[in-house]
């Protein structure tokens, strides 16, 4: 006989367990496994002084997604607080589901051809206890996250994004969907759970489960307590056997002082070579290609200054505060292409607007003078970005550097373009279309997969690319 026990085989009960735990409580004890304690809002618990860092979440959600590269961030920055921009792009295919009325009876098939699913999670590490208790004290997830952001200044936060798995524990199939996933992934949930018992090859029992070598287990498979199986049977996994609920278990607390290290952190708290490694290398990129192209370039400064200066006056330099790594500010400078007083009309010009986003275009803009329209066609007026880029403000390449006002059009978004320092050139550059009422779409497309695919390949393609379309404007 053959049984495929899935999870949604689980009990009617809106809290089926096994090893005495809910699907809320094991994701809390497989994020204590690695040395993390999970903490919500309004959801009073202890906060444990033994825990390596603080997850914190909003009560709704449930995640999986890797820890080394976050620790590794927090280990590089050490930052108070890491806000995580976890993205969730699952391939759903065809399923389909028994709808039951109210008296267990068989309505209809429910029947989904699948699709993309994309949605964003949002959470937040720290090492910080206060900080949980901050968090864990908000009386809503709206609240904590202003609260956080008041009290943990922009130069002690920082913000990264990554790729997981997010579901809402308010819906029951999301929930099985989460337990499912986690056998698959907690290779030993005996870290944090006392009664789970290895059994065999993937297959992890409670005390009290009648198993005899006779049942085959295929696939990694939880069983709980007062589970009986007959003989010969087989169980294809991954699932869960919950526990029956006449013999529901209690199970002990998590021994936190007793976690080893190197159980809780899936990476040391330190940077790991290979990432280190790929950082070093980038920054001296930068410094170098900053120092070549300004040694080629500097003669030109006083032409250009000059001809600024017969048309419009001084300054010759315009610095306009950006947003670079974490948040922090810096003055992001450019020969000046406006006439002095461009920041005043502006808001005269607001209703021609012609992209869709909160930055500013116009194909013909009355304040550009004609020295600056020079300068902006042939990209001169943005060679001094090469001394923000020497003193690690910038990078070559990377997202556009944007102020405050701007990022805060999509929080997510934010998170994520500010978990890398800003680029001279960046791929939303060298891709963009500026098809009407698309570009602002465009501008976050090319930013979020800059951040995800980053590389030093990936930076020679944009630059070689720049240097084509200012060489070949009309190719």
């Amino acid at each position: 006989m053959i049984a495929d026990l899935k999870t949604d085989s689980a009990p009617a009960n809106a809290h089926p367990t096994v090893w005495g735990l809910t699907p809320t409580e094991l994701h809390d004890r497989f994020w204590a496994a690695r040395g993390v304690q999970v903490v919500r809002v309004g959801e009073p618990s202890e906060i444990v002084e033994d825990a390596e860092l603080f997850l914190l979440m909003a009560p709704r959600l449930l995640a999986n997604f890797a820890l080394g590269p976050l620790v590794e961030e927090l280990s590089w920055l050490k930052p108070d607080a890491l806000w995580v921009r976890i993205q969730d792009q699952r391939e759903s295919g065809y399923h389909e589901r028994a709808v039951t009325d109210e008296a267990g009876r068989f309505v209809a098939f429910e029947r989904d051809y699948g699709g993309a699913d994309s949605r964003l999670g949002r959470v937040v590490l720290t090492p910080n206890s206060e900080i949980a208790r901050i968090w864990q004290s908000a009386s809503d997830a709206i609240a904590g996250w202003r609260e956080l952001r008041r009290r943990v200044t922009r130069r002690r936060r920082t913000a990264m994004a990554i790729t997981g798995k997010t579901y809402d524990r308010d819906s029951p199939d999301e929930v099985m969907d989460f337990v499912r996933q986690l056998v698959t992934v907690w290779k030993r949930p005996d870290a944090t759970v006392e009664r789970a018992v290895y059994h065999q090859a993937g297959t992890w029992a409670d005390p009290d489960a009648g198993l005899t070598d006779r049942v085959r287990f295929v696939g990694p498979v939880w069983v709980g307590a007062g589970r009986l199986l007959e003989p010969d049977a087989s169980v294809v996994g991954p699932a869960v056997l919950w526990d029956d609920p006449e013999q529901r278990p209690t199970t002990d607390r998590v021994r936190w002082n007793e976690l080893e290290p190197h159980q809780a952190l899936e990476t040391p708290l330190r940077q790991p070579l290979s990432s280190s490694m790929n950082r070093l290398t980038k920054r001296a990129f930068d410094i170098a290609f900053a120092l070549a192209a300004l040694l080629m370039v500097l003669p030109l400064f006083p032409l250009i200054m000059l001809a600024i200066w017969l048309e419009d006056g001084r300054p010759f330099f315009f610095a306009h505060m950006r947003e670079t790594l974490g948040g922090r500010e810096f003055p992001c400078l450019k020969f000046r292409s406006m006439r002095n007083d461009a920041e005043q009309i502006k808001a005269q010009l607001a209703a021609v607007n012609q992209v869709d986003g909160p930055q500013f275009f116009m194909e013909n803009d009355p304040r550009v003078t004609k020295v600056g329209r020079f300068l902006r066609k042939t990209h001169l007026d943005e060679l001094p970005q090469l001394l923000n880029v020497l003193v690690g403000q910038m990078s070559v390449v990377g997202p556009r550097p944007s102020p405050h006002a701007e990022n805060q059009y999509c929080p997510a978004w934010r998170e994520a373009r500010l978990s890398i320092r800003p680029g001279i050139t960046g791929l939303w550059q060298v891709m963009r279309t500026r098809r009407e009422g698309e570009d602002f779409q465009e501008w976050i497309r090319y930013d979020l997969e800059y951040v995800e695919n980053a590389s030093m390949t990936l930076d020679m393609k944009i630059i070689i690319k720049t240097v084509m379309i200012i060489l070949f404007p009309n190719k």
